[in-house]
């Protein structure tokens, strides 16, 4: 999980990094899922052309309907920021940051 100790924060930042240089981060508006329907879920990917890639969508507070939703996707994991590893990071393909995941992780980024 992220860490505020500082290597743990400069291997954040270099896996971040190579993200950021692939076009693989998507930032978007945090949004609710009025229940958790796995097809809604998946066409929100879509819309965001992920639809067959492996993604990690990292919300700012639990929402467990957006959670729920992703559960029987298996190219798609929805974590919360206090969550976020670096092999996590590694892993996806994309990573999909919720607006309020944002604040937190640059908290933790920029201690150090």
């Amino acid at each position: 999980t992220l860490s505020s100790s500082s290597a743990a924060s400069d291997v954040y930042k270099r896996q971040l990094s190579i993200k950021a240089k692939e076009k693989s981060i998507l930032i978007v508006e945090d949004f609710q899922m009025d229940a958790p329907k796995t097809s809604a879920y998946n066409e929100v990917l879509k819309a965001l052309g992920l639809g067959d890639k492996k993604s990690l969508v990292v919300l700012g507070e639990p929402n467990n309907n957006v959670y729920l939703s992703s559960r029987n996707l298996g190219d798609s994991k929805v974590v919360i920021n206090s969550e976020l590893s670096t092999y996590q990071i590694t892993n996806a393909s994309s990573l999909v940051l919720f607006e309020s995941a944002i604040a937190e992780i640059e908290t933790i980024l920029n201690k150090a």
